[in-house]
């Protein structure tokens, strides 16, 4: 297959290229820098230099592809409060794909979230899949990602194989500069590290390179308007994460007051608290994977979220 890849550089993309190329599908990756052309070239994938703004070039990328995934997100503009903004771009992106690929059968596999989607308890596949006013505000405005995935799950009915592929808040792994390398730099930053409530509120969490090889199963053979969880740990507690953090780094562990919440962790403030685990049960079902890589606990262990060796 010929598979177009935006976001292709990115922390989830430079794992997913290389499984598309390891399996041997040809990639083109949309780059916005130089340096991201480079790496994509590096990896051995044909470079097609733009952005997701970039509506002509992504529909004729999209037409003369097999197959199309999706994981670029304006995360730095949506974190600085313009959330709207990054899904209204991600809103028209998908819709460009939707005309390239229509009537084609061919898959357009786009990435979303699981945090927020069932609070309190284990969100599955099934969960979030219509529009839902009963649903919870979720976390960051995240309400306009999920109407994004509503409609690539409506590309079905135009002939496309569409497919939503939900990420855990953490996907790990060395290198990682999301929600964990910040928890991190906070608690040293603040000499704490901290959790709210008792800490026992649960995250999900997936390895780079297993979401990466999800990323593969799904343009090769995702059923059409399937929603796919890549989930290897289904709910690690806050408290559990503050704890390993706090041992590396030689700082007490504690419970931080809600009002203090805002000042200690900033904007992550609106996600620590979240209790949000997930399954991926049906996904391991449908399409035969299976996660074998460390998980979230063992992999903050390895000591590359502080620079220093591993604690033994």
């Amino acid at each position: 297959m010929r598979v177009f890849v935006t976001g292709a550089s990115g922390w989830i993309g430079s794992a997913v290229v290389p499984e598309l190329i390891g399996a041997g599908h040809q990639v083109v990756g949309l780059a916005r820098s130089d340096a991201s052309a480079g790496a994509l070239a590096a990896a051995g994938a044909e470079v097609l230099r733009g952005s997701i703004d970039d509506l002509d070039s992504l529909r004729a990328a999209a037409a003369a592809s097999d197959g199309v995934i999706h994981l670029a997100f304006k995360h730095d503009i949506a974190f600085a409060g313009g959330f709207a903004g990054a899904a209204e771009a991600d809103r028209r992106a998908i819709e460009t794909f939707g005309e390239a690929l229509e009537g084609s059968d061919r898959p357009l596999v786009i990435a979303s979230g699981t945090l927020g989607l069932g609070p309190g308890r284990v969100a599955t596949e099934g969960d979030g899949r219509e529009p839902d006013a009963t649903l919870p505000a979720l976390i960051g405005g995240a309400h306009a990602r999920l109407s994004n995935a509503h409609l690539t799950l409506a590309l079905a009915s135009r002939g496309i194989r569409s497919s939503v592929l939900r990420l855990p808040p953490t996907v790990h792994g060395n290198g990682d500069h999301g929600f964990m390398a910040t928890l991190v730099k906070i608690a040293r930053d603040k000499g704490v590290s901290g959790y709210l409530g008792d800490g026992s509120n649960r995250w999900p969490a997936v390895h780079r390179t297993d979401a990466g090889r999800l990323f593969l199963l799904a343009v090769e053979s995702a059923p059409a308007a399937s929603t796919l969880h890549a989930i290897g740990d289904e709910g690690v507690p806050i408290r559990e994460v503050a704890e390993v953090i706090g041992r590396h780094l030689g700082v007490p562990v504690r419970a931080i007051a809600p009002d203090d919440a805002v000042a200690h962790f900033m904007w992550l403030a609106n996600f620590i608290g979240v209790d949000s685990p997930a399954s991926s049960a049906l996904t391991r079902d449908l399409l035969g994977w299976q996660p074998t890589n460390i998980g979230l606990i063992t992999d903050l262990d390895q000591g590359h979220y502080f620079g220093t060796p591993a604690v033994v």
